[in-house]
């Protein structure tokens, strides 16, 4: 067992961000005071915290109650075995203004303190999007974040995102497909916690391939307010922040929030007026003038000022459909649609409707969905 003199300053950090609500605003405030992790503490554990005046606003209105619950986890808390619980799980610590620290977050409004890493954040090196969206996503918005990720990959961009269901997960499948360049994760969780756990394969790729960042020490649950203070490390990361598909109120409308406080470009990947799935993003194309529009990977690589035709064309090659075929794909369009619409549309039976689809699925060109189809491909030229 290493020490109390001979842990760094890293594990006297690590302590601090595992007492009991101890949030960046807090850790913050309390470092002000007591720049030396250390001291901070040595402070701590001596209770009295909500006796300094310039931490009464961080602590809050139960302050007397928040330095009595820290005063006592401090006197029995084993700082050190804490510490090489993180060091045997390969985890790396980083605090702000030393070595190791992402200089993306330099000057930000609201920077993280203490940053827990699995994975080679040196790996993460250049050009940084975002690819946000929500978690209950259509097949259309899976696709293009799939699309977008393996594109942007291959055109040397590192993709960033939450390892979230939906649009984030989809994006970083297609990052980690591309096997170009480092993907970037940012997560509301510890990270021995996988949220959600079905992602737990998926967090494994990232951090094999590139990094995976979190402001949360081992064991830490994915609380409800982590996801809002995740989105803003994840603005804060990117060079350029993507929306590809968003409800009215979601997540991801928040990311591109904090991106535009941080004057950092935001894109959305317009979609069906008809679809809830699309609403954010179509909301953001009409109200916000800084919003621009994000089809493909290359109007990404054009607000990187950097130039499309450096991306490795990767777009899968289907036989175009038969003719008998061809009409029910015009007749469903970029809308999903049920087989007794695309019936009525082409004036077919129920049975011929039926088999063109099976086809058209079998081919590439459209998915089932819940009763509904989906066309998520379009014909060359």
């Amino acid at each position: 067992m290493t020490a109390a003199d001979d842990l760094p300053a890293e594990a006297w950090a690590t302590a601090l961000v595992s007492l009991e609500g101890m949030g960046p605003r807090r850790l913050r405030a309390l470092l002000a005071r007591h720049p030396e992790p250390r001291s901070a503490w040595e402070a701590v554990r001596a209770g009295g915290l909500h006796r300094v005046a310039e931490l009464a606003g961080p602590l809050g209105p139960r302050r007397v109650e928040v330095a009595a619950t820290w005063a006592a986890q401090a006197t029995t808390f084993d700082v050190a075995e804490r510490w090489e619980a993180h060091v045997r799980a390969g985890i790396g610590v980083v605090l702000a203004g030393r070595p190791g620290f992402p200089t993306a977050f330099a000057g930000d409004p609201d920077p993280p303190i203490v940053l827990f890493h699995l994975g080679d954040p040196d790996l993460a090196v250049g050009a940084r999007v975002a690819i946000v969206g929500t978690r209950d996503c259509t097949r259309y918005g899976y696709d293009v974040a799939f699309e977008l990720g393996r594109d942007l990959t291959t055109a040397g961009i590192s993709v960033v995102s939450g390892l979230a269901l939906g649009i984030d997960g989809a994006a970083h499948a297609g990052a980690l497909e591309a096997r170009a360049t480092p993907p970037v994760a940012v997560v509301g969780s510890g990270l021995d916690v996988p949220y959600p756990r079905r992602h737990a394969a998926l967090w494994r790729r990232v951090a094999s391939q590139g990094v995976i960042w979190s402001e949360y020490p081992l064991g830490s649950a994915a609380e409800a307010w982590h996801f809002p203070a995740r989105n803003r490390l994840i603005a804060a990361l990117a060079d350029v922040v993507v929306v590809v598909e968003s409800h009215q109120q979601g997540g991801a409308l928040l990311t591109a929030e904090q991106a535009a406080l941080r004057a950092r470009p935001v894109m959305a990947v317009p979609g069906p007026v008809r679809s809830p799935a699309s609403a954010g993003c179509n909301q953001l194309l009409a109200d916000s003038p800084g919003t621009s529009v994000a089809r493909d990977a290359t109007d990404v690589l054009v607000a990187l000022h950097l130039e499309p035709g450096s991306r490795r064309q990767a777009t899968e090659r289907r036989a175009p459909p038969a003719p008998d075929d061809a009409r029910f794909l015009e007749a469903l369009g970029w809308q999903p649609a049920t087989l007794d619409q695309l019936a009525a549309r082409t004036a077919t039976s129920f049975a011929e409707a039926s088999s063109a689809l099976m086809r058209l699925e079998l081919d590439g060109w459209v998915v089932p969905r819940g009763g509904w189809y989906e066309r998520v491909a379009k014909a060359d030229g």
